[in-house]
């Protein structure tokens, strides 16, 4: 064994004891399993956010896009940012609903607004559907990354299944306390890996940030701009405001909000976590200076340019630090995606089947589905090729299509209703399905359509016509919808 895969595995094992450990004291219920009891402060929330922030994709994906498609990669931050901002006004009316009807997952919240069972379902198996591409590149990633750190001396393959097992052996042992715990290492190794390597390189190979910059502007001007087409403003815009909407609507997101212990943590870390943001443009000097040091990458390789880069800088047992950061960005976010995804399913459809469970049982269930998930996702890991940055931006497709739901549902006059809400969903999902299985665009069906519109995300489409299904559906439904509540209030009076 050399020294680097020594490293990557010690904080490996070391993730497993702190996620275990993270159980002692806890009196396991479901609340706790799925929200901590509702008593994360503002320390936690702000790591289990960031933890969606650097994930796998940011550490590979992110200096992979600046490598291979240069300043389009900065959607990443600009979505995030807006994100942020839109949190402040919108999760803690999310939170408040929520602790006052004691829900504890996404599906619960959807079935409980729009008083259907169907609903929630619907939005439970759509959860799980958008969170197993995202768990896929943590796994991919995590895969990639200790291969190339460790030299070659274990194959992505087994990485990602070694991975996988210490995620869901954590997980089902301390739910998302073992996340929470995880989170305090991975986001100080992050925080010293990506500063450190962000600076020292531009300065190692170019004698500063500038210089480097300059450099590529020289060799590769194209790289600093927007493409005029494909990769053009028209996408990184419309792809910003798709990833924005869709950033709380992931259930992993969603489920950290739950486990806020106040709507005044959720305000603070709104106004913090922008300002760790701007950690992301230190990955993406990496990127940048890959391109004029390795040059050659194709394709997905592109996300391997960190890597390659560091390795031909620094000695084994650095690549070994930073073999165990990117390590611990795929463990923690998967570890909470996981967490989403089986108590989805739990309360979407078991609780909905056997509403007598117990406790147990529905403990029981969610560790199943647990383990479920994790071998979905190790097969598609094993057979699936696609860029880090694609699958993330699929994610964010299909879960935004819940979207119109979500903010029609805040107020307290809801002017759409379930069939509306749920035939938009499934409109909008069978587009996104359709175009990303099929490459499908807009000039697809209209050849002579400018560039500015063939560009916008297929998500921003779909989302349109799913708004607009939407609409139509509840109006022409509302009738229906009336009596069924009329008659909802008589069975309760009854």
């Amino acid at each position: 064994m050399n020294i680097s895969l020594l490293i990557i595995s010690i904080f490996l094992f070391l993730a497993l004891y702190l996620g275990i450990k993270a159980r002692k004291g806890k009196d396991m219920d479901m609340e706790q399993f799925a929200v901590g009891g509702r008593g994360f402060g503002t320390f936690f929330i702000f790591l289990l956010i960031a933890g969606e922030i650097y994930t796998t994709f940011t550490f590979l994906g992110g200096s992979g896009w600046a490598y291979s498609k240069g300043a389009a990669a900065y959607y990443v931050p600009a979505y995030i940012f807006l994100a942020y901002v839109l949190s402040y006004w919108l999760v803690p009316k999310i939170w408040r609903y929520s602790k006052q009807h004691s829900i504890i997952s996404q599906p619960e919240y959807f079935a409980s607004k729009f008083q259907s069972r169907s609903m929630g379902m619907i939005v439970a198996v759509l959860g799980s559907i958008a969170l197993v591409p995202y768990i896929v590149i943590q796994l991919k990633g995590l895969g990639i990354i200790v291969s190339e750190a460790s030299y070659g001396a274990i194959t992505p393959v087994a990485a990602s299944v070694i991975g996988a097992i210490v995620v869901t052996t954590y997980v089902m042992i301390s739910g998302i306390h073992g996340s929470a715990w995880t989170a305090i290492l991975k986001d100080f190794m992050i925080l010293v890996v990506v500063i450190f390597l962000g600076i020292y390189i531009p300065f190692h190979y170019f004698g500063g940030i500038q210089p480097m910059f300059e450099s590529v502007q020289s060799a590769k001007p194209d790289m600093l701009v927007l493409a005029d087409q494909g990769l053009s403003q028209s996408w990184f815009v419309s792809t910003v405001l798709l990833n924005a909407l869709g950033f709380y609507l992931l259930p992993q997101t969603f489920m950290v909000v739950l486990s806020s212990n106040g709507e005044r943590t959720l305000r603070k870390n709104a106004i913090a976590l922008p300002l760790y943001t701007l950690l992301l443009l230190f990955v993406f000097f990496i990127g940048f200076a890959a391109i004029m040091e390795i040059p050659g990458l194709q394709g997905a390789d592109g996300d391997l340019s960190l890597l390659r880069l560091a390795i031909q800088t620094f000695d084994p047992w650095v690549i070994g630090l930073i073999g165990a950061a990117g390590l611990l960005t795929a463990l923690v976010p998967a570890s909470v995606m996981l967490m989403a995804a089986s108590v989805g399913l739990t309360n979407g459809f078991f609780k909905v089947l056997v509403p007598a469970a117990s406790e147990k049982q529905q403990l029981v269930v969610s560790r199943m589905i647990i383990i479920a998930i994790s071998i979905i996702a190790l097969i598609v890991t094993i057979t699936g090729g696609e860029a880090l940055a694609i699958l993330n931006i699929m994610s964010y497709s299909l879960i935004t299509q819940l979207a119109p739901a979500l903010f029609c549902s805040l107020p307290k006059n809801n002017i759409i209703n379930k069939y509306g809400a749920m035939a938009g969903i499934l409109s909008g999902v069978l587009i996104v399905l359709y175009a990303t299985i099929d490459d499908v665009k807009v000039a697809t069906f209209l050849p002579d359509v400018p560039h500015v519109i063939n560009d916008i995300s297929t998500g921003v489409i779909a989302l349109f016509i799913n708004m607009i299904i939407t609409i139509i559906v509840s109006s022409s439904t509302k009738q229906i919808n009336i009596k069924e509540t009329e008659m909802n209030n008589l069975n309760k009076i009854s």
